[in-house]
C-alpha cells in the first residue's frame, strides 16, 4: 500500500512529474473535472502534475493535474453536435431485440430492455 509520504513528490524526482497526496494539490492546478466545473478544458497542454490516493491492497488512484492559466474555455455546443449526441443517446435507449425506445439506457449487462430480458415476469 502506498503511504502518504510516497505520494508527496513536488519536484518529480520519484514519479517523473510533480506528485501530491489526495486533496493537497497547490493552487493553480486542477483536475479535468475541476476544469470542467469552471467551464474550462485542458486544451492540449501537457500534464503538469498528478494526485495519488493510496488504496488498501491495490495501486493508488491517480488524477492528473493541469495548469489553470493555460486552460481554454469549453467549446460551445453546436446544433450538429447536439443532433449527434441525441442520436447516440437514442441508440443507447433502443432495444436491439424489440426495436422500441425503452425510455432509459439499456443496461450493458442485459443487452436488451428489461421486458425482453425477463419475458415471464410481466
Amino acid at each position: 500500500m502506498a503511504s502518504w509520504g510516497k505520494c508527496f513528490d513536488p519536484n518529480g524526482a520519484r514519479h517523473g512529474i510533480p506528485t501530491y497526496p489526495w486533496r493537497c494539490a497547490p493552487s493553480g492546478l486542477a483536475t479535468r473535472r475541476q476544469l470542467r466545473a469552471r467551464g474550462l478544458r485542458p486544451g492540449g497542454q501537457p500534464v503538469a502534475g498528478q494526485i495519488l490516493r493510496p488504496r488498501y491492497r491495490r495501486g493508488p488512484l491517480v488524477a492528473y493535474l493541469y495548469r489553470l492559466d493555460r486552460a481554454l474555455p469549453v467549446r460551445p455546443m453546436t446544433p450538429g453536435r447536439r443532433r449527434a449526441l441525441e442520436c447516440a443517446m437514442k441508440a443507447r435507449r433502443t432495444c436491439p431485440k424489440c426495436r422500441t425506445d425503452a425510455g432509459y439506457v439499456i443496461p450493458q449487462s442485459l443487452g436488451v430492455c428489461v421486458p425482453c430480458a425477463y419475458p415471464g415476469d410481466q
